[in-house]
């Protein structure tokens, strides 16, 4: 039931980083900038990272109000991330690159907006009707194709506070890089399953199945 939910997380998430390659000639301030950033950005993608694990790894045969409880728990997670990676690039300052405030301004005003749409969606699986399971489904449904539409938001501010130089500088960042999701042992039927990043995965099949 959740997997058009976990392949619309898997097509790319905000500032979830899959950054390669680096080089040694970056200027001081651009790592400073990029050490600053990604030391207060680690804890929100790991949260990230968690929150979409958790719907990839809730069982599609799972009752209704369990899957409604991790998408929700997800959708709340990912909204919070969101506005503290917002507060991270804001509190970093303008990145010491070309019309670098632009580029800083952008990059808060997409992940507010990102943060908004999130609310939205826990909004809309929290009033879906979990006592009948065909209602579910196909509410489900909606929200899923609503979660497509925000993957699909522009996101180019975002693209170019990760490219050039302040890309490889913060690819260099341990705090930047794409962690594995993980998520409590309680947290779904199968927690226990190895866990799939889905920034890095675009290609990897969920485990959940969309029977309703």
């Amino acid at each position: 039931m959740n997997k058009k939910l976990a392949a619309a997380l898997s097509g790319g998430a905000v500032m979830v980083l899959v950054l390669s390659g680096c080089s040694d000639d970056e200027g001081d301030k651009v790592n400073d900038w990029a050490k600053t950033f990604c030391d207060q950005a680690q804890p929100q993608i790991q949260k990230r990272a968690n929150a979409n694990q958790l719907i990839i790894s809730t069982a599609a045969d799972s009752k209704p109000a369990t899957i409604q409880a991790a998408d929700s728990k997800a959708f709340q997670d990912i909204a919070a991330a969101d506005r503290a990676l917002a507060k991270a690039v804001e509190s970093a300052g303008a990145p010491p690159v070309d019309n670098g405030e632009k580029v800083q301004q952008d990059a808060i005003k997409e992940l507010n907006a990102t943060a908004v749409a999130y609310d939205g969606l826990k909004k809309q699986v929290d009033a879906l009707d979990t006592s009948n399971q065909q209602k579910f489904a196909d509410g489900l449904k909606v929200v899923s194709d609503n979660l497509a539409k925000i993957q699909n938001m522009d996101q180019d501010a975002v693209a170019k506070l990760q490219a050039g130089e302040l890309g490889q500088a913060m690819a260099k960042q341990p705090g930047c890089q794409t962690p594995k999701g993980s998520v409590p042992p309680s947290g779904s039927p199968k927690a226990g399953a190895p866990a799939t990043t889905p920034a890095t995965s675009p290609s990897a099949k969920p485990s959940a199945s969309a029977k309703p």
